[in-house]
C-alpha cells in the first residue's frame, strides 16, 4: 500500500477537516479505497497511486476554494469532489465582488468610481486613486491587494505611508517599529481584518507575506511580485514619491491613494502626489481615478461636511 503525505501549510487543518472532522468524514466517504489519517498539519493517505493522485488534486482544490472564499461547507466540498476539475471561474468584476471576506462577507465596489478603480486596475499596473476621506479608496485598494494574493498573482502585499502626523516623529514614539507604525496604518489594518481571518493574517505578517513599513524603509528595495499600496500619498515630498514609484519591480502592482485637500506637509513644501498627478498623467500603463463626495460611504453627515468645507475653500480662493 502506497503512502502520500500532504502538508497543510496554506490552510489551518481545523478549517479543512471541519468541526469534529465532519469534512474529513465526507472525504472518507468519497474515497472509500483510501485510508486517511490526520495528524497535526499533516494528512496521510494510503492506497493505490492513481487514487492518491486524484485525492491530492481534490485536496488542492478544496484549499484553493477556502483561501478564496474563507468558507468550506458540505455543499461546496461535495460540488468540488464531484467536479471534473474544470470548476467555473466567474469574471472578477462581473458580480461586483472583489473578494470574499471573513465569515463569507462579500467585499464589493459600492460606487461608480470604486468600480472604476477595480476595472482600471485590471488593465494597468499602477493606479492613482484621488479623493477625500470616506470615499473607500483605501478599502478598495486593500481588497484588490488581498484578491491578487489569493489568486496568486502576487506573492506579497506591502503597505506603506509617510509618517507625517501633527508634527510627530516616529523616533520619539514608544515601542518597536511595528508598534510605532500601527496607529498610522489603522485604516489598512481595518480592511485586512475584514478580508483575512485573524489567525491567517497574523501568520502572513509574521512570514512577511504582508509587510507594513514606513515609506522611508522603501529606499533601496526592488519590489517584485508584490501588490504595494501607498496610503496618504499627499504627504509625500517630491523625492519620496519619485523614490517610491521607482521601486516597482517585475510582476508588481502599485496603488497610490491620496487626498490633495488634506496635506500635512510644512508650508511651501510641494506635495509629491500633486506633482505626480501632473507629471504622469499622459504615461501609458498608469491610470487615475478621481473620487468625490458622491463616493462617500460613511455616515450621511460626512457628505454634508465635505460639501460645507468645499464651499468655504471655494470662497477663500
Amino acid at each position: 500500500m502506497n503512502e502520500r503525505i500532504i502538508e497543510l501549510t496554506e490552510i489551518n487543518p481545523n478549517d479543512l477537516f471541519g468541526p469534529q472532522n465532519s469534512n474529513l468524514d465526507i472525504l472518507r466517504k468519497f474515497f472509500p479505497k483510501l485510508k486517511l489519517v490526520a495528524r497535526g498539519t499533516k494528512l496521510k493517505a494510503y492506497g493505490e497511486p492513481e487514487v492518491l493522485d486524484q485525492f491530492e488534486k481534490k485536496i488542492s482544490s478544496l484549499i484553493k476554494y477556502f483561501n478564496r472564499y474563507n468558507s468550506l461547507d458540505e455543499n461546496s466540498i461535495e460540488r468540488i469532489l464531484m467536479s471534473n476539475g474544470k470548476e467555473h471561474k466567474s469574471s472578477k468584476v462581473a458580480d461586483g465582488v472583489i473578494v470574499h471576506g471573513v465569515g463569507g462577507r462579500l467585499i464589493k465596489a459600492q460606487t461608480e468610481n470604486q468600480r472604476r478603480m477595480v476595472e482600471r486596475m485590471e488593465k494597468n499596473d499602477m493606479l492613482f486613486a484621488i479623493g477625500p476621506a470616506g470615499t473607500g479608496k483605501t478599502y478598495t485598494a486593500v481588497a484588490l491587494a488581498v484578491r491578487a494574493l489569493k489568486e496568486k498573482e502576487v506573492k506579497r502585499i506591502i503597505l506603506t505611508r509617510p509618517a507625517v502626523e501633527s508634527g510627530e516623529n516616529l523616533g520619539f514614539l514608544p515601542g518597536d517599529l511595528k508598534e510605532k507604525l500601527d496607529p498610522y496604518m489603522q485604516p489598512l489594518y481595518d480592511g485586512l481584518r475584514d478580508m483575512i481571518p485573524a489567525e491567517r493574517l497574523e501568520s502572513y505578517i509574521e512570514k512577511g507575506i504582508i509587510q507594513i513599513a514606513p515609506l522611508a524603509f522603501m529606499r533601496g528595495r526592488t519590489l517584485d511580485n508584490a501588490f504595494v499600496i501607498l496610503d496618504e500619498a499627499q504627504n509625500t515630498t517630491h523625492s519620496q514619491m519619485k523614490m517610491f514609484l521607482t521601486r516597482m519591480g517585475k510582476s508588481a502592482k502599485f496603488i497610490i491613494n491620496g487626498d490633495p485637500g488634506q496635506i500635512d506637509l510644512p508650508r511651501r513644501q510641494v506635495s509629491g502626489l500633486k506633482e505626480a498627478m501632473l507629471t504622469l498623467k499622459e504615461v501609458k500603463g498608469i491610470a487615475f481615478v478621481h473620487l468625490d463626495d458622491k463616493d462617500v460611504i460613511r455616515h450621511r453627515l460626512v457628505k454634508k461636511i465635505l460639501s460645507a468645507y468645499k464651499s468655504i475653500e471655494v470662497g477663500n480662493e
